[in-house]
């Protein structure tokens, strides 16, 4: 028999997905779940992410998107164990923030169990199914008086581009060594491990504009030079861990200009850290090296969004997941993602992580859906990864 209120649980989640809270924009959202933990009994703060975030934006006027910006909510709940059993506080986190389309949801459920958008936005799964079953297991042991280790509670902002509110969060408040991120599409009951290395690449190839009917021979053509850069460079996956992609191309002023500049923009993705660096190294070479032919100029920047991390399966973060997925009949299967999430920049704090399925399907589309049951599911081994 289960201790979830999957009543009260599914209106959390519908309650939760209401909220406009598209990346940069989570002040409702947040203001809410900070009296929520309040209300639970936890010791709660609100950084100034929102107003470092703001900062870095210069060129929004005062009424931008950017005012709606908030800051990561951190939570602790000191630990009830009158038998003296657990030795490690635990951290619970998912994000607040939404991708695009996220205005006005509706979150409709279906005579299936199903629980859809109404097909104009995304639903909000991802990451409001992490949020509700975090708040669901808060209550559960508030009402039950269930033994549980220290607990802390870190919902962060700006998840989505590259996880921004947590790259600037201060981790000297962190107590715990272990982390579950509720954060991951799929069956519940699988998790996540290891994560890649993120590598943004801004390229600007600067050349000289000549007319291009009279004498373009003058000229030296910067989107040539980038073509037969691009040409030399593999894109996709370049190893099993390893990927490349030059995602966007611009330049040039009209048709009868010999264009004088060109910017691409593109990543690397890779779950060896070393290799991500390599292939930015290679990039960096050809693009140069192509410039330098013709007189042209090439400047690389390279950006790192995320580090990339590997937990091992021995790992107490790991058996303890396993261990509760075998007391709720769940697989506990674990995987290697392409994806980077908060975890990233928690490992990179020396806070062994995992990334759990959460009940959240076809996540970043209008179609994206959770059901009733992969809440319930969610939520039950939330409680389980705490009470173990």
């Amino acid at each position: 028999m289960t201790m979830i209120n999957e009543e009260r649980l599914v209106h959390e989640f519908i309650h939760l997905v209401s909220f406009d809270s598209e990346s940069y924009g989570e002040v409702a959202i947040a203001g809410y779940l900070k009296q929520q933990l309040i209300e639970l009994g936890l010791r709660v703060e609100k950084d100034d992410a929102g107003k470092q975030m703001r900062r870095s934006f210069n060129d929004f006027s005062e009424n931008s998107q950017t005012e709606k910006c908030a800051g990561n909510i951190y939570g602790f709940l000191p630990a009830y164990d009158p038998d003296g059993i657990y030795s490690e506080g635990i951290l619970l986190s998912a994000h607040m923030d939404t991708v695009s389309p996220g205005i006005g949801k509706q979150a409709i459920v279906q005579r299936d169990g199903r629980i859809t958008s109404d097909g104009t936005t995304v639903l909000g799964a991802d990451d409001g199914a992490g949020l509700a079953e975090i708040l669901e297991t808060l209550r559960v042991l508030q009402e039950r008086q269930l033994p549980h280790p220290d607990i802390e509670v870190l919902f962060t902002v700006a998840e989505e581009p590259y996880a921004q509110g947590s790259r600037i969060f201060d981790y000297s408040k962190i107590r715990a060594k272990m982390a579950y991120v509720l954060d991951m599409s799929g069956a519940v009951g699988r998790a996540a491990v290891a994560a890649p290395s993120i590598l943004s690449l801004r390229i600007h190839v600067t050349g000289k504009s000549a007319h291009a009917g009279f004498c373009p021979e003058t000229g030296i053509h910067a989107i040539q030079i980038a073509a037969k850069s691009i040409s030399r460079i593999e894109c996709g996956h370049i190893d099993g861990e390893t990927t490349v992609n030059l995602g966007t191309i611009q330049g040039g002023t009209a048709r009868n200009i010999v264009p004088d500049s060109c910017e691409i923009t593109g990543e690397i993705r890779s779950l060896n850290h070393e290799k991500a660096l390599q292939q930015a190294e290679w990039i960096r070479s050809i693009f140069e090296e192509e410039s330098e032919q013709t007189g042209g100029i090439a400047k690389i920047e390279v950006q790192e969004e995320f580090r990339g991390y590997l937990i091992e399966e021995q790992e107490p973060v790991v058996t303890r997941f396993q261990q509760a997925c075998r007391d709720l009949g769940l697989s506990g299967g674990l995987e290697k993602t392409f994806g980077g999430s908060d975890n990233n920049h928690f490992t990179s704090h020396g806070i062994r992580g995992i990334v759990v399925a959460n009940a959240m399907n076809e996540v970043h589309t209008t179609k994206e859906y959770t059901t009733k049951e992969e809440l319930v599911r969610a939520a039950e081994l939330t409680l389980k990864l705490i009470t173990i």
